[in-house]
């Protein structure tokens, strides 16, 4: 059994059972990594996938038991040249960010001036993207940081860590008859057409939440994943909208009313997180803590240390976060 192997049939499940796509990620040959699948199957005694003539169809039983094995030994690997990597090139590197478009876009870009201020030999990548897309990242071993809101289910094998509170802001063009009310009720929203977040995007659920507790519908006739998009149609007078507070500037948003909605709306927590089992760089704990100053290392390894996100959860249970 080489790690080549199992590099080559967690690449091939990461390229949806394509083998040529999986060569040309890896820069090699098709016929070769037909091979090596082969030959650790044949010593292995099992398929791991199954087939239809030429073409791998689907993952067996056997199969995705030995792919996720396969993938903790090679983040084993990872985390094992990072260590290495950590004595010889303390301050060189790179980290790898998943994301959405909100928290890139508002909450990120202090951080990251400063990260790359004091760590100028590590390259950062930012990808954004729905929530589903940045766990599959993180866990592939893509992203070294997942930052997200919604659906944290996904993030099951991940740590993940609480950074901040936020609430919404209801933001309505000048001459729109909400701007002239100094406090607006939910009933106020669902009288008019929203223009808000996509689902599964930024808090939407709590959204979607708050009406279902008052029995309404909301009249929702537009929706995207970018808060400067739902400005944009908010001020083509399509609708009001609902977004992220944060993503409300009094310089670039001089023409629209910012209402707070947060009576209205329970607050959302942001979450960053790592795969379990990970070595984290010094700078990865120091952007941790840009990002979220009360997780300190010592917080952060402590966490490291519990067995799921539930503990992770009632140890921060009583800490006051921040609110943005």
């Amino acid at each position: 059994m080489k790690l080549q192997q199992l590099r080559y049939i967690v690449e091939v499940l990461n390229n949806n059972l394509n083998v040529s796509a999986t060569a040309e990620s890896l820069y090699t040959s098709q016929p070769g990594i037909s091979k090596q699948v082969r030959m650790l199957e044949d010593e292995l005694g099992v398929q791991i996938f199954g087939r239809s003539g030429k073409h791998l169809t689907h993952v067996t039983d056997a199969g995705e038991q030995i792919i996720k094995l396969s993938r903790e030994v090679l983040n084993k690997v990872e985390s094992i040249k990072s260590v290495a990597r950590e004595h010889t090139l303390p301050d060189e590197g790179k980290l790898n960010i998943a994301t959405t478009h909100t928290q890139a876009r508002y909450a990120l870009p202090d951080v990251i001036q400063g990260f790359m201020h004091k760590f100028p030999k590590v390259s950062l990548h930012m990808h954004q993207g729905t929530p589903s897309q940045i766990s599959d990242l993180a866990a592939k071993g893509e992203a070294d940081f997942a930052i997200a809101t919604e659906a944290l289910h996904l993030y099951n094998d991940l740590v993940m860590l609480p950074c901040y509170h936020w609430n919404r802001s209801v933001i309505v063009n000048k001459d729109h008859p909400l701007a002239k009310k100094t406090s607006i009720t939910i009933d106020d929203i669902a009288d008019c057409p929203l223009v808000t977040y996509v689902f599964g995007f930024t808090g939407r659920s709590e959204l979607d939440q708050a009406f279902e507790r008052a029995g309404l519908t909301p009249k929702i006739v537009f929706t995207a994943t970018d808060a400067d998009v739902i400005k944009t149609y908010v001020r083509l007078g399509v609708g009001i909208g609902v977004i992220a507070s944060m993503a409300v500037s009094e310089e670039t948003d001089k023409d629209l009313i910012k209402i707070d909605a947060s009576h209205l709306f329970e607050y959302s927590t942001t979450k960053i997180g790592f795969r379990k089992g990970s070595f984290l760089r010094s700078y990865m704990f120091d952007f941790i803590e840009r990002f979220a100053p009360h997780l300190t290392k010592d917080k952060v390894e402590k966490a490291m240390m519990l067995k799921n996100n539930d503990e992770v959860e009632k140890m921060f249970k009583n800490y006051t976060l921040p609110v943005k």
